[in-house]
């Protein structure tokens, strides 16, 4: 193949202002470094390269992968993408991409390489990080769904008999007391369903599908009692998930909207009798990087914000707090985050971002 014969050029939408450029004459072994070659690598402009110094700054463990990808490409072509650790004189590790594609002269006869380079260790830092962060989510959510287990087992046992108890009870007797402990029996359920939910969706997401989220939004809408609140969704993005972890993500914040959002702004605590009857706008929408569902509600004090997703939380005088603490378990086990902030009305809003599109 002759440069003529050539398609686009294949480092087209790979350089920016912060990448740098490079090219070798294989007849003459000169190697030529843009600017930013020699800022990230910390030499002076004054510095003359050859090739050999350039492998020289690679990791040793990572050298014979930069050195085995610039020898296929001299004998066949082949170009590279790599993702790779450097070293300064000091022992510093840094992680730079590197590009490299053949340069041919009109004999189609490769004579150089050419091609791009940039420090990626901000972006390699906050990867390890998240490994580090979804390792530790493994580990804890291990511990949490033996825990739950256990504590599931032995508690639906005694209660399926203080049920039965009740029912015996209720039948011989008619007292007030009867409803009050089948009602501490119905929350004890909840708490435990919850918490094995909480245990369950926590485990890290391995397998992910393209998903319409406006279908998935309509499915959730469907499934929680929404009363007379309004639905407004402005979404036409596919984007990769569990379905159906998603979906109880969705489910959980719309029932959270519903149950804590009024549009009169009364505090939580008067409206607690009404939440069937009050109406809530929540809005569904795509944001940069991911999706946001807000409401017109009173929102959640900023000083309460950063509890809303542990266990236990919840101002609702019958919620179980595992809501929003499932929400975040699944967020965190795609990979994602989430974030609490206000909404333009005054509301709680709910930012979802590091999801993919598919």
């Amino acid at each position: 193949m002759t440069r003529g014969d050539e398609p686009a050029d294949p480092l087209e939408g790979l350089q920016d202002s912060v990448v740098g450029d490079w090219e070798i004459d294989l007849d003459t072994g000169r190697l030529e470094w843009s600017e930013e070659v020699y800022r990230i690598r910390g030499l002076p402009l004054t510095y003359t390269p050859t090739l050999e110094d350039g492998f020289g700054f690679y990791h040793p463990d990572d050298r014979s992968v930069i050195e085995a990808a610039v020898d296929r490409l001299k004998a066949t072509g082949e170009t590279y993408d790599l993702e790779l650790r450097e070293r300064t004189d000091g022992g510093e590790i840094y992680w730079v991409r590197t590009v490299g594609v053949p340069v041919y002269d009109d004999d189609g006869e490769i004579t150089g390489i050419r091609g791009v380079y940039r420090d990626i260790t901000d972006r390699k830092e906050r990867e390890q990080q998240l490994d580090a962060t979804r390792r530790q989510l493994e580990a804890s959510n291990r511990q949490l769904g033996e825990f739950a287990s256990i504590v599931s087992h032995d508690l639906r046992n005694p209660l399926n008999v203080a049920e039965g108890r009740l029912a015996l009870a209720a039948e011989e007797c008619d007292s007030e007391h009867l409803v009050v402990v089948e009602r501490a029996h119905t929350r004890m359920k909840a708490l435990i369903t919850d918490l094995l939910t909480l245990a369950r969706e926590g485990k890290t997401v391995d397998t992910v599908e393209p998903v319409v989220l406006a279908d998935l939004v309509a499915a959730a809408w469907e499934s929680v009692d929404t009363g007379e609140a309004v639905l407004e969704l402005d979404s036409t993005r596919t984007i990769l998930t569990d379905p159906h972890r998603l979906q109880r993500v969705l489910e959980n914040l719309i029932r959270n909207s519903v149950e804590h959002g009024s549009t009169d702004n009364r505090p939580q605590t008067d409206d607690a009798n009404d939440h069937d009857r009050a109406e809530v706008t929540i809005s569904i929408e795509e944001i940069d990087g991911g999706f946001a569902v807000s409401d017109d509600g009173p929102g959640i004090p900023e000083a309460d914000r950063e509890g809303v997703f542990e266990s236990g939380y919840s101002t609702a005088r019958d919620g179980t707090g595992f809501g929003l603490a499932i929400v975040a378990q699944i967020v965190a086990a795609h990979g994602w985050e989430i974030a609490l902030t206000e909404s333009v009305d005054g509301g709680a809003r709910f930012e979802i971002t590091g999801v993919e599109t598919g």
